[in-house]
């Protein structure tokens, strides 16, 4: 069945089966229909989040095991819930001696049965799996590895031997493995196996064979057969070599079972057509919420302001456009070195395969796959198939043409064209063809993850509420007419994608975000805080901005978990310090910067500061809250966010939940207006289901801008207030109003309120709070 609603369940060590099977009750009461589980399968020890799968036969052991996942179905099927299950096809665990099938591969060598489970380019490492686990260079390190039996050890790694060479002399030994033992920096040009993006502990899978397909699923196929799951989320598909076949083997296999992929949409994108599935995971309308509660002009004044500020070059995080092709090109090489090999190496064996395409040098086959990577607009290209070919937008001709600009010859610049037919699938279906084209389609999804996401967003931070998976910062603000645009095409094609403001991959929690976002509509007040704090000397000036926004979202801080964010965020942007060259010194600027800014005393000018901002915030937070539980598609609501959650990027997202069956007996603000809306979803599927039809309402006045509303299936009215100090500063409501649809409209959230036939006056409609949710009267 298709969910109504579903709640997000961070499992771990420290929040175990038992422990979500005592939130039943609670979840239940809240009014959401399915509980949307992380991953379950077996993983490695310790592991807090579960996408490093060891094991797809077995259920984790350290939540319950197979018996605890099953009572907890069996209590929440008792409550009238389902259970939704995260599945992760493109990785495992790169860690032997918890993963069986690779152990076996690292033992027999491509003969093993288990090869073909993982992308390894054999001829690249000579006939070895590279394994980049040395903290230092092998001759540094031969004094530390140690044989024992048929293992041979390293600190808490262990590998296994190959045959017949346990007794060899350590060199021998060595250099008799089906793997190399490597310095950890090797990683990025010369590893020989697809991870997932740069995590080399996590090693891909090749589900596209059906053989590896079904045992990687057999334990989730029982488990939905047995009636213990009922829903899927596929994790990253991008990362899969045929996406769309896979969601195709996945839904025959399931019997067509409610499926949400990971699929990141940029901009216009829209989901694939052909894939089997009932949408996304939600982050499309994630930015689409927080954009329509975004102030374009005042979002324009804060970056104009921000480049003043911060001086930035425009490469560096001053400009949207520039700094994330800026950190493209970085990530593509020194990251993903060896992906954009592997894409050369193919595309030389192709040329040097085909008369007509032979002549083209191995730098102008380098530079054409790197112009062309850096320029795809979307996250992967879902390019040719023999039976068709895809579309052409992810890989335009104008940006061959913009890419060939990097050619001082022009008959050298036709190598941009080779490289784009190549990827395109218009030159051949050959063994070298087919693999270029998937992983030119896998690399693009790795870099535009890494270099956008991960970079790009940490330094260009004008407004970083906009800075979120899915999100544009170079355009940070939606439409009224751009959101109904969206929901509109949502309910007619994707009636039952998944919806969401918070998840364990966000940046920054929906309330953070929301606060941040006031931020849009006062500019000018904005830069007098900055200038009253510019006692505390920062690192940098961008550092300065980042952190007092990021502050203003955080509200007070708190355990030093602000200070952690930033370090961070500083890593990520790579411009002073990074992950793999840190810069101490610069490091401890940051610490000390925190600690007597953010986290010191000057927090409370920041707090008299939220306080004004409070009212507004309010209103972003419930307009937000109230939106996403009636738009169209099924809410997924991220553990604790039904009342006020506070959190930045992970770790800090994803620490064990809490649940008190007390906060639903006098539920504050947020929490009543949760369980309104999942209470009336859960009453009227027909309302917000496949067959149920969303229309815009038009509000008419001098303030018609500030009111999105919308009308669900000619019975729900959604209205929201947006961009509220603007409204108040503009002298409030005045005469606009709502033109309600036909009948009399009753306040869900004020039992004993009614508005309509006509007109209703919004100063009257949002008199107590600056959200309403209205019910077609039936009556009798």
């Amino acid at each position: 069945m298709t969910p109504t609603a579903t709640y997000r369940i961070q499992l771990q060590p420290d929040f175990p089966f038992p422990a979500a099977e005592e939130a039943v009750p609670y979840l239940a009461a809240l009014g959401v229909s399915h509980l949307h589980l992380s991953p379950v399968l077996e993983a490695v020890p310790g592991s807090t989040h579960g996408y490093d799968v060891t094991d797809h036969s077995a259920v984790r052991r350290e939540l319950g095991g197979e018996e605890g996942l099953r009572r907890l179905a069996r209590t929440a099927r008792s409550h009238g819930l389902g259970l939704v299950l995260d599945v992760v096809p493109n990785h495992m665990a790169a860690v032997p001696r918890h993963n069986r099938a690779l152990w076996e591969v690292l033992r027999e060598g491509p003969r093993s049965p288990y090869a073909r489970w993982f992308d390894i380019d054999w001829d690249a490492g000579g006939g070895k799996v590279l394994l980049p686990v040395l903290a230092r260079r092998i001759g540094d390190e031969l004094g530390t590895l140690t044989v024992d039996g048929q293992v041979l050890r390293y600190g808490e790694h262990e590998f296994p031997l190959r045959e017949g060479t346990a007794g060899l002399s350590l060199p021998r030994l060595l250099e008799a493995q089906w793997y190399r033992l490597a310095w950890w920096r090797l990683a990025r040009t010369e590893l020989n196996y697809r991870r997932f993006f740069t995590i080399s502990d996590l090693i891909g899978l090749r589900v596209e064979d059906p053989e590896v397909f079904a045992a990687t699923h057999g334990k989730v196929l029982e488990l939905m057969r047995d009636g213990v799951v009922e829903g899927l989320r596929v994790d990253h598909p991008d990362g899969l070599a045929d996406p769309e076949a896979y969601l195709r083997q996945l839904s025959e296999a399931t019997g067509g079972r409610w499926t949400v992929v990971e699929k990141i949409l940029t901009g216009p994108e829209r989901l694939h057509p052909g894939w089997t599935a009932a949408g996304t995971t939600g982050y499309d309308a994630l930015r689409h919420i927080d954009g329509v509660f975004t102030d374009s002009d005042g979002a324009a004044q804060l970056l104009a302001h921000y480049r003043d500020f911060t001086g930035l070059d425009d490469g560096r995080g001053g400009s949207w456009t520039a700094t994330a092709r800026h950190a493209a090109y970085r990530v593509l090489d020194h990251e993903l070195a060896a992906e954009t090999s592997f894409l050369v190496r193919t595309a030389r064996r192709i040329c040097a395969a085909d008369p007509a395409l032979r002549d083209h040098a191995p730098w102008a086959l380098r530079a054409a796959v790197r112009e062309l990577l850096v320029r795809v607009p979307v996250y992967r290209p879902y390019t040719a198939s023999p039976d068709g070919p895809g579309p052409e937008a992810a890989l335009p001709a104008e940006a061959v043409l913009e890419a060939k600009a990097a050619f001082t010859v022009p008959e050298e610049a036709d190598a941009m064209d080779v490289v784009r037919d190549i990827a395109l699938g218009r030159t051949g279906y050959g063994p070298d063809h087919t693999a270029f084209r998937i992983r030119f389609a896998q690399t693009s999804s790795a870099l535009r993850a890494k270099a956008v996401e991960d970079t790009a967003f940490y330094r260009y931070v004008p407004l970083v509420s906009a800075n979120e998976v899915g999100g544009d910062p170079g355009s940070p603000a939606v439409s009224p007419e751009e959101f109904h645009t969206f929901c509109a095409r949502i309910a007619r094609d994707w009636p039952a994608t998944g919806c969401a403001t918070t998840t364990h991959d966000t940046k920054r929690s929906a309330d953070v975000r929301a606060r941040i976002a006031v931020l849009s509509e006062c500019p000018g007040r904005w830069a007098g805080l900055l200038e009253r704090l510019s006692a505390v000397p920062a690192p940098d000036p961008r550092l300065a901005w980042l952190a007092w926004q990021t502050a203003i979202g955080f509200d007070v801080p708190r355990d030093g978990r602000l200070a952690a964010v930033l370090l961070k965020s500083e890593r990520e942007a790579g411009l002073r310090t990074s992950w793999t060259e840190q810069d101490p010194v610069y490091e401890r600027a940051v610490a000390s910067f925190a600690a007597a800014g953010p986290e010191g005393p000057p927090s409370r000018v920041v707090a008299e500061f939220n306080r004004e901002l409070d009212p507004y915030v309010r209103t972003n937070v419930l307009g937000a809250t109230i939106v996403l539980l009636t738009m169209p598609g099924v809410p997924d609501l991220y553990q604790g966010t039904e009342r006020e959650f506070i959190a930045l990027v992970d770790p800090d997202n994803r620490r064990p939940a809490r649940f008190d069956p007390r906060e639903l007996e006098r539920p504050a603000e947020k929490t009543a207006l949760t369980v309104a809306a999942l209470r009336l979803r859960r009453e009227l599927p027909e309302v917000f289901g496949a067959s149920g039809t969303y229309a815009p309402l038009a509000a008419q006045g001098p303030a018609a801008r500030h009111l999105l509303a919308f009308c669900r299936s000619g019975t729900v009215v959604t209205a929201v207030t947006r961009l509220s100090l603007r409204l108040e500063e503009a002298g409030g409501w005045r005469t606009t109003e709502l033109v309600l649809p036909e009948g009399r409209w009753a306040d869900v959230l004020a039992p004993g309120r009614e508005f309509g036939p006509g007109p209703v006056a919004a100063a009257e409609l949002f008199a107590d709070r600056p959200v309403a949710l209205l019910s077609r009267v039936v009556r009798a």
